[in-house]
């Protein structure tokens, strides 16, 4: 139960605040005979500024999804969309919708389907957003009457108007396009030829092998025919063998979108070869990809078994180590046998743990989502459960208040971390793997990024040696008796040792805190604040005047429930919303304010681009609030005035990709860079032939300079 406590929100996926959009599901008919096809329509309302996303959202956002729940041979179609507003906002181009869309859904009624009322159900999702972007999801419903005869709904004619929104198919229209080049890496330039001289713009469709760039290039017109200049990035497979999207006009004009699909061939011999060097001029350089080496599985192995090693010296772990200590200290006038069972229960519950987080990051997998080293870290959930274990952990070692075996649920969590005996062993082994995982040691990020490509079973067998590693030191000390003899003798002096094993826990429990800025916001910062403290205060009544007080202690009961009452449903859900937290600036872009500080940049592959076709060098820092080591990274070797000054003197340019919350995108260029969480730090040469330059997880100013250093050389004499 209380490893289920623990991991519950590891799977946890963040709640969405309250809608903003509305959505309502439309049918064009009332009534339909048997073998007709009807539209329907999710209708999503937005309030003033808010707007939701297009099939393909662009450089950010995600589109809307639509599950049906609808009678047996009933067959729902594909969404026909709108077409949708071009926004363009500090380099990001988005497509959305605003004030209101009606997405439509042709839904085919079989030829035999019985007569009768029939209800229509769908599960909608989608991303909202204004300053900020919410999640939102809720069931629309509808009813349908089947039977001998047709019948229009009321709704009919606004299913005309939106129809009148539709991208158009046209004949007449041709379309063609052409690689401009051969491609070194991962993105390749494409052009596009369209016989409608009054074309504006291109908007792709996306597809999951590959993503073609938001931003367009229009190129000069030859004749009645446009042109225009795309990025295709390839994630898998092939490269596409068609251009797909809508070509749309003037915003104002009649000529509306028309619907392209265009076949793509190689340069060369093509009709492009035969134009103006100037119309083919500007391209934007192609970054070369790099190429993860290859690795042997027993390596692997090893690596992972000296990453959990290592991870018992990193800050992460070294209070529950502490514990340990004390706990050897008890054990010592026991029976080897009894310390035997102990350490290899500390040891279990490494494993189970460890099993545990191997069992979510293959359902994140096979749900077709990126799995993360520290990925729970993302979860403000998660941050709040652990923050108030490690704080009750800490009372009890304060000596606030003591479990029984009578006692009940207020400290049974943190009771079990600082207890002895079996139990306590075991529990000891669980928080000591959640508490690792912010960490990345040498080795181990490695190994990690190995991990989460291999198949399930390999993603178990490497978890299992993180967990041997990280349980070794323990379970090996306590199989040799005579390491014993190094020990202390129990005395009095161990009530003091235990609660100055409370600080290093307590400190623990600030760290937690404040990694929950980024989730929560400032604002809310006092109140999670006010909300420990009468955590503690509930604590403390029930220690001092149910556990050791002889009367009135009903009252004590009560008034120590009263206080958690008012703890989590009066703070914790009434003025933190911790299920449905909003969301916020993230914390570590506060670096590029930083008076004195390295002029940092948002990172996309997009500004890395740039960077470099304009001839410059390029520092890219991926990190996270939660990642000890990446904080340790930026005080040591990076945020220090030799490395800003040899990137002035480089003419570098910094960019941080922030990964505090959840990121699609820099998850998977972690995964492209064979790492499987932060921190990760590249240097790219301005040459945009050469490939970046990837630094160790643990970085020394030496490390930097020298990679920045060879960064130069390259640029200087490509």
């Amino acid at each position: 139960m209380v490893a289920l406590l623990v991991f519950l929100p590891f799977a946890a996926v963040p709640v969405a605040a309250a809608t903003k959009t509305q959505a309502r599901l439309l049918l064009s008919a009332e009534a339909a005979r048997p073998g007709e096809t009807i539209l329907a329509g999710v209708l999503l309302k937005m309030p003033s500024g808010w707007h939701t996303y297009w099939r393909n959202a662009g450089d950010s956002g995600a589109p809307t999804q639509i599950e049906w729940q609808v009678p047996d041979g009933i067959r729902a179609g594909e969404i026909q969309w709108p077409v949708p507003e071009k926004i363009t906002e500090s380099d990001l181009t988005t497509y959305v919708y605003h004030d209101e869309t009606l997405l439509i859904v042709p839904l085919t009624l079989p030829d035999h389907l019985p007569a009768g009322r029939k209800a229509l159900k769908a599960q909608v999702s989608w991303l909202e957003c204004e300053r900020v972007c919410l999640p939102g999801k809720g069931e629309v419903t509808a009813s349908l009457e089947v039977g001998p005869e047709s019948k229009p709904s009321a709704d009919s004619g606004l299913f005309g108007a939106w129809k009148k929104k539709l991208p158009r198919t046209d004949s007449r229209v041709a379309a063609r396009a052409w690689w401009e080049k051969e491609a070194d890496g991962d993105t390749r330039p494409v052009l596009l030829e369209v016989s409608m001289k009054e074309g504006e713009d291109f908007l792709p469709y996306s597809s999951k092998d590959f993503e073609v760039q938001a931003t367009t290039e229009k190129l000069p017109a030859v004749g009645d025919q446009v042109r225009f200049r795309k990025l295709v990035k390839k994630s898998e497979g092939n490269w596409p063998a068609r251009l797909q999207g809508i070509l749309v006009g003037k915003p104002g004009s009649a000529v509306g979108a028309v619907e392209i699909d265009a076949p793509i061939v190689a340069p060369s011999g093509s009709a492009l070869e035969t134009k103006p060097a100037t119309e083919l001029a500007n391209s934007v350089p192609e970054p070369t990809a790099y190429r993860p080496p290859e690795r042997s599985l027993p390596w692997m192995l090893l690596s992972a078994f000296l990453g959990g090693l290592i991870l018992n010296i990193m800050p992460c772990v070294l209070p529950v180590i502490a514990l340990k200590v004390l706990s050897f200290v008890n054990q010592s006038k026991e029976s080897p046998a009894r310390v035997r069972k102990q350490g290899l229960l500390y040891g279990l519950g490494v494993l189970v743990s460890f099993l545990v987080l191997a069992g979510i990051v293959i359902a994140v997998q096979q749900a077709g989502r990126a799995a993360s080293w520290g990925m729970q870290f993302q979860n403000p959930q998660f941050l709040v459960v652990m923050t108030v274990l490690v704080t009750l952990v800490a009372l009890n070692l304060f000596g606030v208040f003591e479990v029984t075996l009578s006692g009940r649920a207020l400290g049974a969590a943190a009771d079990l971390a600082s207890r002895e005996g079996n139990v306590g062993a075991f529990f000891n082994g669980v928080l000591a793997t959640a508490l690792a995982t912010p960490c990345t040691a040498p080795f181990l990020g490695v190994a990690l990024g190995f991990a989460f490509t291999q198949s399930a079973s390999v993603v178990i067998l490497m978890f299992l040696m993180i967990g041997l590693g990280l349980a070794a030191p323990y379970v090996l000390l306590s199989f040799v008796p005579g390491l014993a003899a190094f020990l202390p003798r129990p005395g009095a002096w161990m009530e003091n040792f235990k609660m100055a094993m409370g600080f290093p826990m307590l400190a623990t429990a600030v760290w937690l805190f404040s990694l929950t800025t980024a989730h929560f916001g400032r604002n809310a910062q006092f109140w999670l604040g006010i909300f420990l403290v009468l955590l503690a205060l509930a604590a403390w009544v029930w220690g001092q005047f149910v556990q050791r007080g002889a009367r009135h202690r009903g009252l004590a009961t009560a008034v120590s429930v009263a206080f958690l009452a008012l703890a989590y449903f009066g703070v914790l859900e009434g003025e933190v919303g911790w299920r449905s937290p909003p969301t916020e600036k993230n914390a570590a872009d506060s670096r590029a304010h930083e008076p004195g500080g390295i002029e940092w940049q948002p990172w996309s592959p997009e500004a890395v681009a740039k960077a470099r076709a304009n001839g410059r060098p390029v520092f890219v820092d991926f990190t996270a609030d939660w990642c000890v080591t990446c904080q340790a990274n930026k005080r040591t070797s990076i945020e220090i005035s030799s490395v800003r000054a040899k990137l002035k003197q480089i003419n570098a340019v910094a960019l941080i990709g922030d990964y505090t919350r959840e990121d699609d995108a820099i998850t998977a260029e972690l995964k492209r860079f064979g790492r499987a969480g932060v921190p990760l730090v590249l240097v790219y040469p301005a040459d945009p032939k050469a490939a970046p330059v990837v630094l160790p997880e643990v970085l020394t100013p030496g490390i930097v300079l020298d990679a920045l250093e060879k960064a130069a050389r390259k640029s200087r004499f490509r």
